[in-house]
């Protein structure tokens, strides 16, 4: 949910279309004179990134970008890292990268991620010898929240030239 907020959000102040990832497949990118791709991010890695990253090469005369939306918040030091590992040097020459912080909806999380976080929390809160960041981490992934905001298109509208 946090995706396709940023998503219309984006679509809506640059005047563009915004469609699912199921449409976009399907249609004929040719007309458009850029492309954004969102996606949400987990574990470092950009979610369903091979799509558009498969048509980067056909897209070379686009403004290409892409974003994606984790529970991290904006300040932490591993986004920068995490972010460039999801392209290739050669990649990033031809696309720009950016990071929306969005949260955590437990309430619509599917089972298996549900589970996949309790028992991250679990094995952090285990661990002996914990840093701040870690605390910090484990009380802020704990429960729901949101810190997603719409002042974080405006790198992204300003590569659009918008």
């Amino acid at each position: 949910g946090f995706t396709k907020r940023y998503a219309q959000w984006i679509a809506k102040e640059a005047g563009a279309d915004c469609m699912e990832l199921a449409e976009a497949k399907k249609k004929d990118m040719g007309a458009y004179e850029g492309i954004v791709f969102g996606s949400w991010a987990c574990a470092g890695g950009i979610n369903k990134l091979g799509w558009f990253k498969g048509h980067m090469d056909a897209w070379a005369k686009k403004k290409l970008i892409v974003f994606c939306v984790g529970g991290s918040p904006m300040e932490s030091p591993e986004i920068e890292p995490a972010l460039k590992r999801n392209f290739k040097d050669s990649e990033r020459e031809k696309v720009q990268v950016f990071y929306c912080p969005g949260g955590f909806c437990y309430e619509k999380m599917p089972p298996a991620s549900k589970l996949m976080m309790k028992l991250f929390i679990k094995t952090l809160q285990a661990k002996k010898g914990k840093t701040k960041e870690e605390e910090e981490m484990i009380q802020m992934i704990s429960s729901s929240y949101d810190i997603s905001d719409k002042k974080y298109i405006a790198p992204i509208l300003e590569a659009l030239g918008k």
